[in-house]
């Protein structure tokens, strides 16, 4: 298993974060909330789960950035 310093789930946090806004922009663009109405993502529904996925995907790194961060690692 591969180990992670205390430090390296700061940056996971971190990355998870920015992918879950992004994911959330997308979403508002696809269904015409936000951005230019000359964006490819405006009003294009592919971007719906184009956005979900981003979501899913930044909550499961913010998820492993929480488990760095707390979990105390033992030497084997």
């Amino acid at each position: 298993m591969t180990k992670f310093s205390r430090k390296s789930g700061r940056w996971w946090f971190v990355f998870g974060s920015i992918l879950i806004i992004m994911g959330i922009i997308f979403q508002l663009q696809s269904i015409s909330l936000i951005g230019p109405s000359s964006s490819f993502m405006y009003s294009n529904h592919d971007w719906t789960l184009n956005g979900y996925i981003i979501i899913g995907t930044g909550i499961i790194v913010l998820v492993i950035g929480i488990y760095v961060k707390t979990v105390r690692y033992k030497k084997l």
